[in-house]
Parts: C-alpha cells; structure tokens; sequence
C-alpha cells in the first residue's frame, strides 16, 4: 500500500523541519567543523514527491528503483560515498556501521540504511561489495547510470547551489540524509560526528523511536 500523502501532514512536517530540523543540522554542523571535518553543505530535505524513482543496482547485483523499491513509507538513512575514496569515507562508514549495529532487531526490518556511490561510472557492484566487506557494513550500497545517481544526488539535497562547490564530490561523503517517507520528515547530520547524535535524528523523524525511548550506543 503506498504511503500516505496527505497535504496538511507535509505542512506540518515542513514547519517541523523549518523549526527544528535545521536548527539541529546547524549545531551537528557546528560540533563536526571543531572536531576538524569538511564543511557541510546546504541543507535542504527533499521535496514532497521529488524523490528520484531511478533505476539503481544493489552491491549484490540486484536492480531496484530507488524510491518504490527502497524509500516509499520507510524510515531511512541515506548517504553518499564512493570506493577509492580513502580519507573520508572509510572513517565515515565506520561511524555509520556503529549507529547500524545500534538499530539492532530494526535495521532492515523497518529501519533501512543505504549508500550510494557518487562515481558510479567507476564503482561496479562488484567493488561497492568489497568495500562493504572491506568495511563490515552490512547495509545496502547501491551504484546505477551517472545521470541517475546525480538527479538523484540533487533531489536528496546533496548538493551546493555554487557550482565550482557542488563539483567537488568530496562535499557530499561528509553528511547522512535521515528520513520518514510515510509521514514526509527529513532531516540531515554529519556522518562523522558521534554515533548518538546520529540517532538523536532518528528520534525527531520516527514516532516509535521517540515513543519507545532513546536508541544509544554503548
């Protein structure tokens, strides 16, 4: 059953993102700049219905349209990297793979975690795969045309409205989109900043999380 669309939901949820959403991104923003990392980029949380339905290909091999498939009425987290890149993104796939191990009984069952590779021209699944073996993530990471992951980069909002910065893709490895399709809440965190504050997202997207308590790592 598809999820639902009504149109005073996604009102709220966008005042909800306006009041509290971006005032959180700028404090995880704040916290990722002192501990050293990159600067985030703009945060902007999709549009309702704009979330690109491309066609993309699992690390095992498996094709599937990004939002049918993967999104639609799902609570996810969603980021962007890419196999050869070996400062950032390894570090930052350590850290998500702390919030995933966090999620427990939930992660795959009705908490989904993806990452999609921004040279998709150069990461088969085959490479996506051993990087995810090389880095114990045990999530799905997704490659597919390079004009559909850029639409798809761009309707995720991760993106720079320069556009000497959005080119750089080394901008884009440094955030993890966080998001509930089903009630049209999204919000964004730096990937590198500590595990909890991660999940602290969760807890302002997901009604369960909130009202069954706070996920934490140990």
């Amino acid at each position: 059953m598809d999820a639902p669309r009504d149109p005073q939901r996604r009102q709220a949820a966008r005042r909800w993102l306006a009041l509290g959403g971006v005032a959180g991104l700028a404090a995880s923003g704040a916290a990722l700049l002192r501990g050293g990392g990159s600067a985030a980029p703009v945060a902007r949380a999709p549009s309702a219905g704009s979330i690109p339905d491309v066609p993309l290909v699992t690390h095992d091999g498996r094709k599937v349209r990004f939002y049918s498939d993967l999104v639609r009425g799902r609570v996810v987290f969603v980021n962007m990297m890419y196999a050869q890149c070996s400062e950032q993104c390894p570090p930052m796939t350590q850290n998500l793979r702390r919030v995933h191990e966090a999620l427990g009984s939930r992660a795959g069952q009705d908490i989904f975690m993806y990452s999609i590779t921004l040279l998709p021209e150069f990461d088969s699944p085959a490479d996506l795969r051993a990087y995810r073996e090389q880095q114990g993530a045990n999530w799905t990471f997704l490659t597919g045309r390079k004009a559909d992951v850029e639409q798809l980069r761009r309707g995720l909002g991760f993106s720079d409205p320069d556009p000497q910065l959005d080119a750089d893709i080394t901008r884009h490895t440094g955030m993890v989109r966080v998001g509930n399709d089903a009630l049209d809440r999204w919000t964004m965190a730096p990937a590198r900043v500590s595990p909890n504050q991660i999940l602290e997202c969760l807890i302002s997207v997901d009604p369960r999380t909130r009202a069954t308590g706070r996920i934490r790592v140990a």
